[in-house]
């Protein structure tokens, strides 16, 4: 099975993580993990003042604050994973992963807002639902 953890550094990472540890029993002992976070892009006015290199190297520092900890829980777990950070925008990013890489599960934590305040926040779990055709696991 590959699974696609989409992981933001937030308390709900781990609880996601505790849930899969928890209940490895409908994964199987093969399971393929890939960590994939997505960081905001530097709006193209301020990157202008930056090298590529510069640029690059702020992606993967911002990356490794979520990607950090995920590491640490996974090699604690036994578990292999790939790591990686993609830049643009969360839902979009996450959602094409799924569609387009062949992942039989994609798990998430969510932030559980209200209707309201999905509406007006915005929600990377409801966007990430409503654009993949992959089955998505949300732990609360």
């Amino acid at each position: 099975m590959k699974v696609l953890l989409a992981v933001d550094g937030s308390a709900y990472t781990k609880r996601m993580l505790a849930y899969l540890a928890a209940h490895d029993e409908f994964l199987s002992g093969d399971t393929q993990y890939v960590v994939v976070t997505a960081v905001p892009p530097v709006p193209p006015r301020a990157g202008a003042y930056f090298s590529n290199a510069e640029l690059q190297d702020y992606y993967k520092d911002e990356a490794e604050k979520a990607l950090g900890p995920v590491r640490s829980f996974i090699a604690q777990q036994g578990w292999t994973a790939e790591f990686e950070h993609l830049v643009g925008h969360a839902p979009d990013l996450i959602a094409e992963a799924a569609n387009s890489r062949g992942f039989d599960l994609v798990a998430m934590g969510s932030h559980g807002h209200s209707a309201l305040g999905g509406l007006v926040l915005g929600s990377v779990t409801t966007r990430v639902l409503a654009q993949c055709r992959t089955p998505v696991l949300i732990i609360r």
